[in-house]
Formats: structure tokens, sequence, C-alpha cells
């Protein structure tokens, strides 16, 4: 059990009447438990909520008009993660998956997992199937791929990732996907905050289903799994955007804050650390 506070704060200039949609509040699950929650908009605006049934994603929408608005989120969150033996952790085939994970298996906007068989099945084809497969996999991306700010856009998909050898977490984790449902793993996009990114973001990650869950990954491996707790998931980065906005605006800053709280009954602050077991937050 791990807890920690984190929040992130928006300011947006908009120039005209606009829309948003925010995917900024942590998911509640058995794994997450979200002790106390807070959210601020300023100037005051009418809220609409929807948490998604399937995935468990929450999204905010608003409708703002000419002004300057800020928004803030907090909330002071539980972890208590599954771990597990990864050795115990096997693929599942397409004939015997939850008819609802089926989708995960395919091609998607930024994952043209179609375009990356021949690679995939090249480099991962002949490895035993199961989680040992998927750390391959990331292992092959985090030494193969350069970690560099700035160097892709929200046009660099999985294809010209593993073309251009060069990107950040968003572009690991397509090209993550991409791989895993060539090879038949039924994989999805993870938005997250994260413990211990400098300087603080979003953080990008994915997972994989195997055996009976949905299992944790970072092919960045910027920071310790046990630091990752879920904002949303989707097939890819353009189902789990922290703002989609329709309407003339500019973001004019966006600050993120994480750490660690002491145990309340020891008064000792755990820190995160990256493990070797398979884990799972959703």
């Amino acid at each position: 059990m791990m807890k920690f506070e984190l929040g992130c704060h928006l300011v947006y200039s908009i120039y005209e009447p606009s829309t948003f949609v925010f995917n900024i509040g942590v998911v509640h699950n058995q794994y997450q438990q979200v002790e106390q929650e807070k959210l601020e908009i300023y100037p005051r605006l009418e809220i609409e909520e929807y948490n998604n049934p399937f995935n468990g994603n929450r999204y905010l929408r608003l409708n703002a008009p000419k002004c300057q608005m800020e928004i803030s989120y907090q909330a002071i969150v539980e972890l208590h993660h599954f771990l597990q033996d990864p050795h115990e952790v096997q693929e599942v085939t397409p004939a015997n998956l939850p008819l609802e994970i089926l989708p995960l298996l395919l091609p998607s906007r930024y994952c043209q997992s179609d375009q990356l068989i021949n690679l995939a099945f090249s480099e991962f084809g002949h490895l035993t199937p199961g989680y040992s497969r998927v750390t391959a996999i990331c292992n092959w991306i985090c030494q193969k791929v350069i970690y560099l700010s700035g160097s892709s856009d929200h046009h660099t998909s999985a294809y010209d990732t593993a073309t251009e050898r060069v990107g950040v977490c968003r572009d690991f984790a397509h090209l993550a996907i991409a791989f895993c449902r060539a090879l038949n793993i039924p994989a999805r996009f993870v938005n997250a905050y994260a413990y211990g990114l400098n300087p603080p973001d979003f953080h990008a990650c994915f997972e994989a289903y195997l055996g009976d869950r949905w299992y944790l990954f970072d092919p960045s491996r910027l920071v310790p799994q046990t630091s990752i707790i879920r904002i949303g998931t989707g097939r890819d980065a353009a189902d789990v955007s922290f703002a989609t906005i329709f309407g003339m605006v500019e973001m004019n800053e966006m600050r993120l804050s994480m750490q660690p709280l002491p145990d309340p009954t020891t008064g000792k602050v755990d820190q995160p650390f990256f493990t070797t077991e398979a884990i799972a937050i959703s």
C-alpha cells in the first residue's frame, strides 16, 4: 500500500465561446482508492460529469465564454497494487479472450499494428509467449528508441517511431501497443499521474491483457511502476487526451505535482520502486 497527494493546474486563454472535455480525474477502482478529491474552476461554470462504465474513465464537460479560465484538480489516492509472479502470467489466445477485449487486438489511429507485423514477428515471434515476451518488447523499445523531448507531435504514430527510432513516452507506449497487437496480445494506452518525472507532466504507458487481467508496462522506464496512478485508458492517445477542446483556445500554463505521503500508523514515507513482479492497477 502506498499513498500519494497529486494534482494539476491548467490555465487557458479563451478567445471565443468554447467547449472543453477534460480527463484529469483519477480512476476509482479496487487498486486506486481516492480518499479526498477537489476540483476548482474559475470562473465558476456548470460542469457535466460522465463515468465510462467499461474502462472507468471520468470525463468533465464544460462550456466556457470568452475569458481567462483556470481549472485545478487535487486528490489523495491510496494504491493497492496487484502483484503476481511473472512466470505465472500467460498470454490468452483470441479464441479464449473475453469478447469485450477483442477490439483491443485491432489497429487504431496511432497504433498501426497491421503495418508492423513483420517487424514484430522477426524480433519477438520466436520468444516464449507470456509476460516475459511483453517485457522483451519494452526492453527492445527502451534500448532501440531514443527518448528525446520535443522529437514528436500529435501526428506521430507507432510506425513513425519504429522508423525514426526517437520519441517520448507517448510514442514508446504506442509502439509497444502496436507490437503487442501484431502478436495477438490485447493492449491499451494508459494516461497517468506518475511520481518522479522531471519536469512533472502527464505520463503515458500501457497495459497488456494477460491471464485474466490487465498488467501495467512502461517501456520508457522513466518512473517506478509503483508510482503510476491511472487517469484513463483507450485504444491510443486519441481516446484519453487530458483535454479535448472545441474552440479558439490557448494554453498558458500547466503545472502538475505528485508526492508520496507518510503511513498514518508509522509516519514512514515509502518510496516508489521498480519491480520485476507483474503489476496491475486495473
